[in-house]
């Protein structure tokens, strides 16, 4: 569905409109697609659905939710985001994909916390800290269970189960030191500064987020487009020994009646 949408779930731009960029009648089919899987769910309660790159489509699962009759609540995911870049460089090592930059998975976890945040703005939602999950998961589904008006009573008769699963071991990265800043800002401490805030339930400033995303945008446009054209150079360059170089400024410079450096 991103391919379909001109993007991938490693495309670290922040996006416009997406009508601005994609034809109408493509999202529409992508509601539909949606729809038609919610709909082949089997009846239930509550129906929990979780996957990050959702994250780049929420418009479009909120709006093919409620056309299939869900009440759509969402459950925030916070994590440390050098544990996060720590994670996907191991995968990425485990199963031999492209070794990426640390700054890749910095940005796309700046880009994924804040379409989270942003684009669950006006619905239930509450925030979850894995650090604070893994300490004591009774406490997180008791605030989850109350910010959403969600029974998760149910929960209690595999608690035993659940100990089992969620142990401290499957933390394989801890990371409590001042966070790493690759852009030379303020952002990837300023958003998890403020979610973490909100997964503990205290006060947090939502305009700093808008503020770090305002930025992000500007910021990501312009070096991509800087990079786009210093591709295009390097490229030409491959092309262009020097004495090409030197042979078409001369004729440049034969051309204005100069010679010599004028070039």
């Amino acid at each position: 569905m991103l391919r379909r949408l001109g993007s991938s779930g490693y495309d670290v731009a922040l996006p416009t409109t997406r009508e601005d960029v994609v034809d109408a009648e493509e999202i529409a089919g992508c509601v539909a697609q949606v729809r038609a899987y919610l709909d082949s769910l089997l009846p239930a309660p509550v129906t929990v659905i979780k996957e990050p790159k959702i994250t780049l489509l929420a418009d479009i699962w909120f709006e093919a939710a409620r056309l299939a009759g869900f009440d759509v609540v969402a459950v925030v995911a916070v994590r440390h985001p050098d544990e996060v870049v720590a994670s996907i460089a191991k995968r990425a090592d485990r199963q031999h994909y492209v070794r990426a930059a640390p700054e890749l998975a910095s940005a796309g976890w700046l880009k994924y916390s804040l379409l989270a945040e942003r684009d669950t703005r006006g619905m239930p939602r509450v925030f979850v800290e894995y650090a604070n999950l893994l300490k004591d998961w009774r406490h997180e589904v008791k605030r989850v269970s109350a910010a959403l008006s969600v029974n998760l009573d149910g929960l209690d008769e595999g608690a035993t189960v659940i100990e089992e699963f969620l142990t401290t071991d499957l933390r394989h990265h801890w990371h409590d030191d001042p966070i790493v800043e690759p852009f030379g800002t303020d952002w990837m401490s300023t958003v998890f500064r403020e979610l973490s805030a909100a997964a503990r339930d205290d006060q947090w400033d939502q305009s700093e987020l808008d503020r770090v995303y305002n930025e992000y945008q500007v910021s990501e446009r312009g070096f991509r487009k800087m990079l786009g054209d210093d591709q295009r150079y390097r490229n030409l360059n491959r092309f262009m020994p020097p004495f090409l170089v030197r042979l078409g400024l001369g004729t440049l410079a034969l051309a204005h009646r100069r010679k010599g450096t004028w070039a």
